[in-house]
């Protein structure tokens, strides 16, 4: 089945993410990591062995505002609930923290992707 503009333009923004989040020294655990409950977008591990559940947003302009905008309180506890399931059956021993960030990335046709990596974001 053929992607949407808008799956496309979604998948970009992982990708970019994940290359972020390994630029910056973290290990990325799971991508598009599904349940009955929702999905994550990315789970990654810190150096010091913090796991961060990552939520990517991505659009191609900020003419609607900033990315990292569209998660509001609906989403953020609804990629609580699912990291508690991700929790219950993948979490690795010795995890000494959890983490929820944002990643945001601006794609502007012919120019550099801008990526705000928002740490602790809810």
């Amino acid at each position: 089945m053929e992607q949407t503009a808008t799956q496309a333009l979604g998948q970009y923004g992982e990708d970019v993410a994940e290359q972020h989040l390994l630029a910056v020294g973290m290990v990325v655990l799971d991508r598009n990591w599904r349940c009955r409950e929702g999905e994550l977008d990315l789970v990654a591990r810190e150096p010091d062995g913090t796991i961060v559940f990552v939520e990517v947003k991505t659009r191609s302009g900020t003419g609607f505002g900033e990315p990292s905008e569209a998660v509001g309180r609906k989403k953020a506890a609804k990629v609580r609930q699912v990291a508690c399931r991700w929790l219950v059956e993948c979490r690795p021993r010795g995890t000494p923290g959890l983490r929820f960030d944002v990643v945001s990335i601006v794609r502007r046709r012919g120019y550099a992707p801008v990526v705000t990596h928002l740490r602790g974001a809810f």
